[in-house]
């Protein structure tokens, strides 16, 4: 899918990170996405972490007043090939160490991947249980613990597959004025949204976590149902050779 021209042309480019605040100040655009969403760059940082160095940059938006964020490390503004990974909100997964998703081993895979590259972007995205909020999600739990399947249990709530808009990623990575990115993902969808809000994507890094016995048949569906890039055979997940190393299961033992 070819990309169409992003729908702000008011970003010009600046110097260096911390110039896209006073840049940002008075931004207004018509918004990216269904949802019209604009963003602005309201701060800059620094965030060394247990992966590596990054900068965070904080976003505001019009839409819901979630705070986004970007993980920025080396030079990005101006480039093209950008590593970049778009990740979603997880608690149960990203701060509880959930087994149930991959989200936790993704999103460290994926800083730490990135902070030994030369240049590389995460984008942490409030778009907690696929955008369905993390009320919904342990309500959508609770429907797969009694036999749904996660799409499944999606809909019996009255939502889609997956609710999230990745307008507001879109939006994002043009502020900093990346040029094209190198999509760390298995999710075609995340591909086609970004091309459609006018945000090339020069290529697809898979990002492929290893199963475990929580977690296997979430994979699989995501897999079979939603169209995720992941390797099967029957109804198992197999291994493929640009995994990462299984995670560290510390409350039970990894399959």
């Amino acid at each position: 899918m070819e990309s169409t021209a992003p729908p702000c042309n008011g970003l010009v480019p600046v110097p260096c990170l911390e110039d896209l605040v006073d840049r940002d100040k008075t931004h207004d655009c018509s918004g990216f996405g269904p949802s019209h969403i604009c963003v602005r760059v309201d701060a800059v940082a620094e965030l060394p972490t247990r992966f590596g160095r990054f900068r965070i940059v904080a976003f505001w938006n019009n839409r819901d007043g979630k705070e986004h964020v970007a993980l920025v490390h080396g030079d990005v503004m101006g480039h093209e090939d950008v590593p970049t990974r778009l990740h979603s909100e997880c608690l149960t997964g990203d701060a509880l160490g959930s087994l149930r998703c991959d989200c936790r081993d993704q999103l460290e895979t994926a800083l730490r991947s990135l902070a030994k590259m030369e240049r590389g972007l995460l984008l942490y995205l409030r778009q907690e249980g696929r955008g369905i909020g993390l009320r919904n999600k342990v309500r959508a739990y609770q429907l797969q613990d009694n036999g749904l399947d996660t799409v499944e249990a999606n809909r019996a709530l009255g939502f889609r597959d997956d609710e999230r808009d990745y307008g507001v990623a879109a939006h994002m990575v043009a502020s900093l004025n990346v040029k094209s990115v190198r999509l760390m993902t298995n999710n075609p969808n995340k591909i086609q949204q970004l091309e459609k809000n006018g945000i090339k994507v020069s290529g697809r890094i898979p990002h492929v976590m290893p199963a475990n016995e929580f977690n296997r048949f979430y994979l699989q569906t995501k897999a079979l149902r939603s169209g995720h890039y992941l390797e099967l055979e029957g109804k198992e997940l197999e291994l493929l050779p640009e995994q990462d190393d299984p995670p560290v299961v510390e409350t039970s033992r990894a399959t």
